[in-house]
């Protein structure tokens, strides 16, 4: 027989299941900012229950990416520019939070550590995948890779719970930007292609050579690039 916990982690996992699924639509453009939806169209979509799909829709209100409606179930939520800078001056406070424990390493003179090096490899090789498919304007790629890779470079650099606030905000970024970027690929205004940001792989390099400096100047292009992009896009 199952332990007393097992209905609740099979709940729990079904939950995350659901608002993983649910996460990948919005970044998917598939659910827009604004649309409405009950947890009984989630439930009859998914063929679950109702109790695993609101938790899971709680969970993503939680996080910022829907708004809760008492008598209307939840709706995709619909950031503003001004949301956009705010989630991007974040991201750098967090990144120098990051590399802090580097320039100290640095400053102190620290030896250099071969099985952080071997890691910055494994994640490099993320980077590719992302440089990629940014390169050729896979949008959906892009976004699956980008954050695997911010994932993976923040969990070597960030205590876990740094790690997960800044997944959480990439996502949300991601989501705010997607919305330009797809209109705009989708309206006819041109692919995608030489548009997105690429330099995974030299923010790596520069963590790989102890060049704090270096990688923060390439976090600080990469957040001032993503703001001119998605400013004048949204201006068009």
């Amino acid at each position: 027989m199952p332990g007393p916990d097992g209905p609740a982690v099979i709940r729990s996992t079904l939950r995350q299941q659901i608002a993983d699924a649910l996460r990948d639509e919005v970044l998917a453009g598939r659910l827009e900012p604004g649309q409405e939806f009950t947890v009984k169209e989630i439930a009859e979509q998914y063929g679950v229950s109702a109790t695993p799909v609101r938790e899971a829709l709680v969970n993503l209100t939680a996080q910022g990416l829907l708004d809760a409606d008492q008598h209307r179930g939840f709706r995709v939520h619909e950031h503003t520019l001004a949301d956009y800078r705010g989630m991007l001056q974040a991201r750098g406070l967090v990144a120098d939070g990051m590399f802090r424990e580097l320039v100290e390493e640095v400053a102190k003179g620290g030896s250099r550590d071969d099985m952080a090096d071997d890691a910055l490899l494994s994640v490099r090789r993320r980077g590719e995948e992302a440089a990629r498919a940014a390169c050729a304007g896979d949008l959906n790629v892009l976004i699956g890779y980008d954050l695997r890779f911010w994932r993976e470079l923040s969990a070597l650099y960030g205590n876990p719970h740094l790690s997960d606030f800044l997944h959480r905000l990439r996502v949300k970024s991601w989501v705010c930007a997607v919305t330009h970027l797809r209109r705009w690929s989708e309206s006819g205004g041109g692919d995608l292609r030489g548009t997105l940001w690429s330099r995974h792989t030299e923010l790596v390099d520069a963590l790989v050579r102890r060049d704090p400096a270096g990688a923060h100047a390439i976090v600080r292009e990469y957040n001032a690039h993503s703001l001119t992009l998605i400013e004048r896009l949204a201006a068009a």
